[in-house]
């Protein structure tokens, strides 16, 4: 197998009715840009084997079904779309800093190869990978971290950061210019996924208490190896569940040139739509009875999905497959603690290989993300963004204690005093 091939990650939707996977053509899950849209540099991946690649691919693989079940039980969940491998990147870099309790959760959700010699060149090849030139379709990933100008972060672990996930460090003021950080932040995110994914990191969500944030983005397109013709989408029935149908424009593909990779179980129909270059792919999996969709999505996982890969065959199929477009958001504190990590999150987070203290704790990790599939093909971005903040225990707290006679004014916003009085004793 072509290491080159090796893709990373898992992209899934669920688009209520169907689960849609983009995968490589070396049997691994994915996501999938131009490498003209973005400034890459290239991770150290001199060590790497394809047994390390292949190692890093595996357990990105399973955190990307743990979490797809995790958020797919959320109440209110309906569309479902995120890049496995861009909040697993931003975690890794998080990782390289973790240490004692706080790194045993943090590998035991997102299993991570506890050797950092498999670890660090697996996760470099990948991203090299991901960002070789010469494709017929356009995919690239780019890492980077935004660290307090005036902190004092350890050099080995920016350098492991810059060495090994090519994530370059930048320097901001989030203490005393922290709209702009934000804003730089933020328009970073944006040149790397064509603008796709705007105002990652919204007002509110970069206190002042903020000492460093590690982002990925990950942006692609890529047109179908066998595209829809325009004239033949029309407003079709999709039947959300038993109850409610709704009209959506359906794309058709059918005849002779209408040939895929296809097989079914007993539950599923599997297909399998290539992109040009063929070397990604998007599998789907549509349920023969709607309400079986959540007892297929608990037993999904890595392997079985493999399983089904391993039993499809070329054969022709009238395929007709929805047009659709939507964005997503999570906030994945609530859900990364849910799943084993909590202490990453708490005053009691030991990210001393950071910085060598025990100071800095995740206050948010942020992940959005953009889907468009129609006849041409697909556009998929998403963004991570892990923000580290100081503990609270650390951040000097202001009292206003009103225990004793005070003065206090009511005006307007002219500043027009309206009342004014003074409290001696309030009883």
């Amino acid at each position: 197998m072509d290491q080159k091939l090796i893709a990373i990650g898992l992209v899934l939707i669920a688009v209520i009715g169907a689960g849609l996977f983009f995968y490589d053509y070396g049997g691994n899950l994915i996501p999938a840009p131009d490498n003209g849209i973005a400034d890459v540099f290239l991770a150290d991946d001199s060590q790497s084997t394809p047994e390390k690649v292949r190692a890093v691919t595996q357990v990105n693989n399973r955190f990307a079904f743990d979490l797809y079940r995790t958020l797919s039980s959320q109440p209110g969940s309906e569309n479902l779309f995120f890049s496995p491998y861009s909040i697993s990147t931003a975690l890794a870099m998080t990782y390289e800093g973790a240490k004692g309790q706080t790194a045993d959760e943090m590998q035991s959700v997102l299993h991570f190869p506890q050797d950092a010699d498999i670890r660090r060149p697996g996760f470099a090849k990948i991203y090299n990978d991901l960002n070789k030139k010469d494709k017929n379709y356009a995919l690239y990933t780019a890492n980077a971290l935004w660290a307090q100008k005036d902190y004092p972060f350890l050099d080995e672990y920016l350098h492991t950061a810059s060495q090994y996930y090519a994530g370059k460090t930048t320097n901001l003021d989030f203490k005393k210019e922290n709209e702009k950080s934000r804003l730089t932040i933020n328009a970073w995110v944006e040149d790397q996924t064509n603008n796709k994914i705007e105002n990652l990191i919204e007002k509110g969500d970069l206190p002042p208490i903020t000492r460093l944030v590690l982002t990925n983005a990950i942006y692609f397109k890529g047109k179908w190896l066998k595209q829809f013709d325009e004239k033949n989408t029309t407003e079709q029935d999709f039947k959300i569940n038993n109850k409610t149908t709704v009209k959506v424009p359906l794309m058709s593909l059918t005849g002779e040139e209408a040939t895929f990779s296809y097989g079914e179980t007993n539950e599923l129909q599997i297909i399998e739509l290539p992109y040009q270059g063929e070397e990604l792919s998007m599998l789907i999996l549509l349920p023969k009875e709607n309400e079986k969709l959540a007892e297929i999505e608990n037993r999904l996982n890595a392997e079985t999905v493999t399983g089904f890969k391993n039993t499809m065959a070329k054969q022709h199929v009238n395929v007709f497959l929805p047009k659709f477009t939507f964005e997503t958001k999570y906030y994945l504190k609530a859900t990364l603690s849910g799943m084993g990590m909590p202490t990453a999150f708490s005053d009691s987070a030991d990210f001393s290989g950071m910085d060598g203290t025990e100071i800095l704790k995740i206050g948010k990790v942020i992940h959005q993300a953009f889907v468009e599939v129609n006849e041409e093909g697909t556009e998929a971005a998403a963004a991570t963004a892990v923000i580290m903040v100081l503990k609270e225990s650390v951040v000097p707290k202001t009292t206003f204690r009103a225990d004793h006679p005070f003065i206090f004014i009511i005006w307007d916003n002219n500043e027009n005093i309206l009342f004014m009085g003074k409290v001696i004793d309030p009883r």
